[in-house]
Formats: C-alpha cells, structure tokens, sequence
C-alpha cells in the first residue's frame, strides 16, 4: 500500500491531488483543519476507486496538534506515509503598511513551520531502509514578488528555501521538492472577463488549471533522481514582474 498525507486535501487543489493519486492507487490521509467530507469530485473518485482513506483534522497554528498528526495517521494506517504533499496554506490579505507580528507569526506557523515539522518528523520515524517523498505546494510570486500579501509571500518564500534545505537535510532518505502553482481556482472576487485578461498577460496566454498541478505533483512522486527542485505550473507568470496581486490586475480599466 502506498500512503499519501495531503494537507488541506479535501477541498479545492488539494482535492484534485487528492483524487489524481487515489486514481494511481494512493491510500489517502486527507488533513483538513476542521472536519471536512471531501469535495464532491474527490469523493467520487474514491469511491470509484474503492480507496482506503481517513480525515484527519489538526489546526496547523497549533504546534503540538502538528506533532499528533503523523502518529494518528500511522496509528490508523499501520505505517507512516510515503508521501506528503503540504497543500494547506494560510493567506491572509496584508502588505508593508498594514503587516503585524501576529500576522507574520500565525503565516509563518501554518506555511513553514507546520511543512518543515512534517517533513522532519516522517524522516526521524522511517525504518533504516525506509524511503519518502516530501513535496511542497508553493507559489509563483516566490520568484518575482510585489507588495501584496507580504506575510505570505514571505512565509511561502521561506518554504521555498526550505524545499532545498531539506532536501539536502534529509537526504538519502527522503526527497523534498515543490510545485509552485500560479493563479489556478479563481475566488468569487475575480471575475469572468477578468480571468480571460489575466491569461492574456502570461507569457503562454493561459493560466494553469489543478490537473497540472496534480500531475506535477505525481511525477515528482516518482522520480526517484530528483530532489531539491521547484517546478513553475502558473503559464510562465514567474517569469514577469506584477506589482500588484492579480486580484487587481485585469479590471475594467
């Protein structure tokens, strides 16, 4: 059985990574920070699957529900997962007139502190010969970021750097790399036309949809060579500068 932990895997991008590795035969621990059922499309693929697979809630601004998380999974499950994909995320609008220290700690808390917990505590609890994957969900404004969103843009920057770290860290036994996603599964403040204008100023015309990032994820599941790496699924936004978050970008004029 292989075994897969997916934070904040049962709703939005999380689910249909969730749903893209019960389809290759994934058992599926699916972390959410309340109680969740999945989202619709995941639960029908896992029941078309007949997948093996539990929710499991911790909030990740707690420290020590972190450090329960894996020992509840493995005492579900029987065995610690192969594979951890840190999909949950704290984004919370800010930018340099507005940021707090509480903002910063509470971002840094869920986006780095809770990823690089897991990693290091799957790695400590592998049998000798175990192997494990670790991948991060990060985003495209690590590479060239504006002023919006300074608390996550900082704390997702700093997982990027950890990504590398780690791999180097935790090596051989466990390979850490990430998927850095553009903008993918709009909210309600973005609008139709705005979204078509928003895939017109990347440099592929096109924005991302989650089955990529879902099939990136996979592939770095299983490329057994590769460790310490970022992969770009955002339509090539990493190579532009945006100053503004593209919530504002696109309007009407």
């Amino acid at each position: 059985m292989k075994l897969a932990l997916v934070t904040a895997g049962t709703r939005r991008i999380g689910a249909t990574i969730a749903a893209r590795l019960a389809s290759e035969g994934w058992a599926l621990a699916l972390h959410s920070r309340k109680a969740s059922e999945p989202a619709a499309e995941l639960a029908a693929v896992l029941t078309h699957q007949k997948a093996s697979w539990h929710n499991f809630v911790a909030d990740f601004g707690d420290e020590s529900a972190v450090m329960r998380l894996l020992p509840a999974i493995a005492a579900h499950f029987g065995t610690m997962p192969d594979l951890i994909v840190n999909n949950a995320s704290m984004f919370e609008w800010d930018n340099q007139e507005s940021v707090t220290p509480h903002a910063l700690a509470a971002h840094h808390a869920v986006n780095v502190s809770a990823p690089v917990l897991l990693a290091t505590s799957l790695a400590a609890n592998l049998p000798a010969t175990g192997r494990a994957v670790v991948i991060n969900v990060l985003d495209q404004r690590i590479r060239n970021p504006g002023g919006d969103q300074l608390s996550y843009t900082l704390s997702k920057q700093a997982l990027g750097v950890a990504t590398e770290t780690l791999a180097r860290a935790l090596a051989p036994k466990v390979r850490v790399n990430a998927v850095a996603p553009g903008l993918t599964l709009p909210t309600d403040e973005y609008r139709p036309a705005q979204m078509v204008r928003l895939a017109q100023m990347m440099p592929l015309e096109r924005l991302p949809d989650a089955d990529e990032i879902a099939d990136a994820v996979l592939w770095l599941a299983l490329a057994e060579s590769v460790t310490g790496q970022t992969i770009f699924v955002d339509g090539g936004a990493a190579l532009k500068q945006f100053d503004r978050d593209f919530l504002f970008l696109g309007g009407d004029g």
